[in-house]
């Protein structure tokens, strides 16, 4: 919850919430369209959730959602211009906050931070 509200207060200036950028820098590391459905894989994300946020960038031009042409309920999503041009300056931001966050351990790159996620993904990984 930390990070998240730290996350909310560093994208606040450029008018992304975490979720809303976790989609958009989501659209950036993948590198054909997915649907909603494979972005709620990807992000950990609930597909309704996916499906509130993706309509809400789309209206704010930050994306586009199209209809699939094999499978028309299927919609995929795509990065906009100006979605890519708000989404880089927001991965920098959250970029530096991770340095930040990490500069205790030896920062991104540091043995203890690699430890610490290694320890940390274990944790996770665990079925509950």
């Amino acid at each position: 919850m930390k990070w998240r509200t730290a996350v909310d207060r560093a994208l606040d200036p450029l008018g992304l919430t975490h979720a809303q950028y976790v989609v958009l820098a989501s659209l950036t590391a993948i590198d054909q369209p997915p649907s909603q459905r494979e972005l709620a894989d990807f992000t950990g994300l609930e597909p309704l959730y996916v499906s509130k946020l993706a309509r809400a960038l789309e209206s704010s031009g930050l994306i586009e959602r199209t209809r699939d042409a094999v499978d028309t309920r299927t919609v995929r999503l795509t990065l906009t211009d100006h979605g890519r041009s708000v989404v880089v300056p927001a991965i920098e931001v959250v970029a530096a906050l991770l340095d930040r966050l990490l500069e205790p351990l030896g920062g991104r790159s540091g043995d203890r931070t690699t430890a610490f996620s290694r320890e940390l993904t274990a944790l996770l990984d665990v079925p509950l």
